[in-house]
């Protein structure tokens, strides 16, 4: 399908035009306004992190890094793109870095664990971010840092990026194929669920350690713990009602305060999924995908497979369970919530729109500003639930390239959300938002277009970093690499 590049429209009520005659509403401004009036300069209000308050509205979103050592240590790369978190900005980094807490829960060889003999490699990137975040703003309060605490689940590749190692919670009759699931060995028993609480106990233990202010027990993008909200279907006490499906998020809250930890607690959500999407095969041709469609659902209704979608059509969100959700994370003390939706490996259009698909991805099946205004949508209605009582990170929103800081000041000052997350844009253009914000020259030049390059080099073995933009990594053996890869994919 066709859809107008964002860069082409030249104003905001042009930009405001065409997102409603998709059928969507996007908030935005015409401008940002004064600094003393940008709400995205206000800080968040009756809430503390840490001890900390949060000083502006804007924070860096969790991303997974293929870039450590086979030993899930710390290298240059990281401490590279930490230090560009920290140039952000943002007075919240939310995670930060996808961090395994055991080494088999690893989406990739290279990626983060968290462990005591990684520790002081962790610390080093908290000492990082805050130092580059002093350097460029001075020495008012440095950001309120996070890990981001995962087990990948379905997804997990530990050891080599050709060889799934999947650990489910559930057969899965549209994406065991993916991964190669034929039987149910990879299935965790009731033990081998109760030993992984263990471990990310073990992990707020080691981010407490660390220095960190927060740890994010990630619920989203069809990791392990996501992936057992949707476990209806399951057995056992960490299946079927929905108060067994949340056992392990209990579990694990429950493990961290009785070992006297007292380190803040988070959650990144997936509030709402979807089926599996392929390349239509219909319109692929060698080395060249298809817009996205969705798997043949037919013969599964009512849908037991996931989290946040209406049963009977689950192409729909359905947010009953996902407000349950938010109920309880304000029971158990959890403070922040940073929204997401559907995941990368299966239908990455809702959960990370872009213009140009990764290289095991598809075309967009819709404009991706419906992708952004529907999680935007999404959490809008969240925020209108849940009150005080959380405080809700948006995401989605580096779709918007120029016109993101004044989408993200007119959500914000309209309550849609509390807190804007941005995940690319500050791969390839940590200092674009104060530029903005502060009426300083931007360069476009440097400004995210969702290329997907930094999906398709990991994907394919290469380090993580934005290709296209950024100098460190376009100037790379890999970024040769990854030209002759594309190259040959399109020849294919």
């Amino acid at each position: 399908m066709s859809f107008a590049r964002v860069a082409s429209f030249k104003t905001a009520q042009a930009f405001r035009e065409y997102v409603r005659g998709l059928g969507w509403e996007i908030p935005c401004d015409d401008a940002i306004g004064p600094t003393a009036l940008c709400s995205l300069f206000q800080p968040v209000l009756g809430v503390q992190i840490n001890g900390k308050p949060i000083l502006n509205r804007l924070a860096v979103q969790p991303m997974e890094g293929w870039d450590g050592t086979t030993f899930g240590e710390v290298t240059e790369h990281v401490i590279r793109r930490w230090r560009r978190f920290g140039e952000t900005g943002a007075k919240l980094i939310f995670g930060g870095e996808a961090m395994a807490v055991c080494p088999d829960g690893r989406a990739n060889p290279r990626q983060l664990i968290i462990n005591e003999t990684t520790q002081d490699g962790l610390t080093n990137l908290i000492k990082q971010a805050c130092e580059s975040h002093r350097s460029r703003f001075g020495t008012g309060q440095e950001p309120i840092i996070g890990f981001q605490l995962t087990h990948s689940g379905r997804f997990c590749r530990p050891s080599d990026i050709t060889r799934p190692q999947p650990k489910i919670a559930f057969r899965h009759p549209l994406t065991d194929s993916r991964v190669g699931i034929t039987n149910d060995d990879p299935i965790l028993s009731d033990s081998d669920v109760e030993r992984l609480i263990e471990h990310y106990i073990r992990a707020a233990r080691v981010a407490r350690n660390a220095g960190a202010d927060f740890v994010d027990i990630k619920h989203c993008h069809g990791y392990l713990l996501h992936e057992f909200l949707g476990a209806l279907r399951r057995p056992g006490k960490f299946g079927g009602s929905f108060e067994n499906r949340t056992r392990i998020l209990r579990e694990i809250v429950s493990g961290i305060r009785a070992e006297g930890n007292p380190i803040e607690l988070a959650v990144r959500l997936s509030a709402f999924d979807t089926v599996p999407f392929k390349p239509n095969p219909q319109l692929s041709s060698p080395g060249a995908p298809g817009p996205g469609i969705p798997e043949d659902f037919s013969k599964l209704l009512p849908y037991n497979y996931g989290f946040g979608v209406n049963r009977f059509n689950p192409l729909e969100p359905d947010l009953n369970e996902t407000i349950q959700f938010l109920e309880l994370c304000v029971s158990l003390g959890i403070k922040l919530v940073n929204v997401s939706a559907g995941s990368p490996y299966y239908n990455p259009h809702v959960q990370r729109p872009a213009a140009y698909p990764p290289s095991d991805g598809y075309l967009p099946p819709e404009d991706p500003l419906v992708g952004v205004a529907r999680q935007m949508q999404v959490v809008r209605q969240l925020k209108a639930r849940c009150g005080s009582k959380l405080v809700l990170i948006g995401s989605g929103y580096s779709y918007l390239q120029e016109f993101l800081p004044v989408v993200a000041q007119r959500a914000v000052t309209e309550g849609w959300v509390d807190v804007v997350g941005v995940g690319r844009m500050a791969l390839s253009y940590p200092g674009f938002m104060m530029d903005a914000l502060n009426h300083q020259h931007v360069e476009a030049k440097l400004i995210c277009r969702t290329f997907s390059d930094c999906t398709t080099a990991p994907r394919n073995g290469l380090i993580s970093g934005c290709y296209p933009l950024d100098k460190h990594y376009s100037t790379s053996l890999d970024a040769g690499t990854l030209k002759r890869l594309k190259s040959r994919e399109r020849k294919t």
